[in-house]
């Protein structure tokens, strides 16, 4: 955990959704991660990754959306005392667009020349030494779960948290962290944080994703079979890490209703959400107003308000 008189400093890269729609996922993070003692830092300059454009590995100038992000890290570790060449996200498809950049001009070196040399009027030059962190995997490989449940004030005792990865944290598998197939990364953190994980059949089954904006019919399909699937289970809530998967199965639960009246609405939480509320963080850090189905029935009823 670091030296206590002085918190670990880590370049964080929060993403638009971040800053807009999705701000109760921003300010828990920052919050939580003050908690743990460690000093996030937001990237000056940061720039959109390119989300799904920057994925087309055929057009090299793609990917220059996602490294422009790798020499702002740079610059802030040459500034920053104490200051890993690494940064983190916790936006899953913040993560994988980075990520998957990242993977392809560390492999290409022809395309690293290219880009740097279209950013020549940057400079800081990328030479393929970031590294790209989700949340998650911070947490687990720098914090540990075991430190982490030390700083928990208020035990989310009773509630049942079904996790739910979707697609951006373990597919293509190059830029998984954990198991493509039975992921337990955000269980064991749920686990840390007092409550109980609640396993689920549509874990890592795609919420639909863009879908929502041309075909609400299909996210409410599938907003109803993932969702139903968490309530099979008894979850009490769903936790996310990604914005879109977040507004597919929290905003979109009125179609799924519409669709399937037996539908049973549940609250949509990014984890971070929950670790504040564990951690004690103050009520503008949880920022539970911005969901769609209201957590504070649940978190009442388990004592948790």
């Amino acid at each position: 955990m670091g030296n206590e008189n002085k918190p670990m400093k880590l370049a964080y890269y929060p993403g638009c959704t971040l800053k807009n729609q999705a701000t109760n996922f921003d300010v828990s993070t920052v919050s939580s991660m003050a908690k743990l003692d460690v000093e996030v830092e937001e990237l000056d300059r940061w720039n959109c990754c390119g989300t799904v454009h920057a994925l087309d590995s055929d057009n090299v100038m793609n990917r220059v959306a996602p490294i422009t992000n790798m020499i702002r890290v740079k610059e802030a570790q040459a500034r920053t005392e104490g200051m890993a060449s690494e940064f983190m996200t916790g936006c899953a498809m913040c993560y994988n667009t980075l990520k998957r950049a990242n993977i392809d001009v560390k492999s290409r070196s022809d395309a690293l020349e290219t880009i740097n040399n279209f950013l020549s009027l940057e400079k800081t030059k990328y030479e393929g030494d970031v590294e790209v962190l989700h949340l998650l995997e911070y947490l687990r490989d720098r914090v540990g779960f075991d430190n982490l449940a030390k700083k928990v004030t208020k035990p989310l005792k009773g509630l049942r948290v079904a996790c739910y990865y979707g697609c951006l944290l373990l597919r293509p598998k190059e830029v998984a962290f954990d198991d493509v197939e039975n992921p337990t990364i955000m269980e064991n953190l749920i686990r840390a944080l007092g409550a109980t994980p609640v396993e689920f059949s549509h874990k890592a089954e795609c919420c639909g994703a863009h879908l929502t904006v041309g075909k609400p019919e299909v996210i409410a399909d599938r907003t109803d079979k993932i969702m139903g699937s968490a309530h099979e289970e008894r979850a009490d809530l769903v936790v996310v890490s990604c914005p879109l998967c977040a507004f597919n199965l929290d905003f979109r639960q009125d179609d799924a209703k519409r669709l399937n009246p037996d539908f049973h609405n549940m609250p949509v939480l990014y984890f971070t959400q929950l670790m504040a509320l564990a951690f004690g963080c103050d009520k503008p850090a949880l920022r539970f107003d911005l969901q769609h189905i209201d957590p504070l029935p649940v978190l009442k009823a388990r004592g948790l308000d």
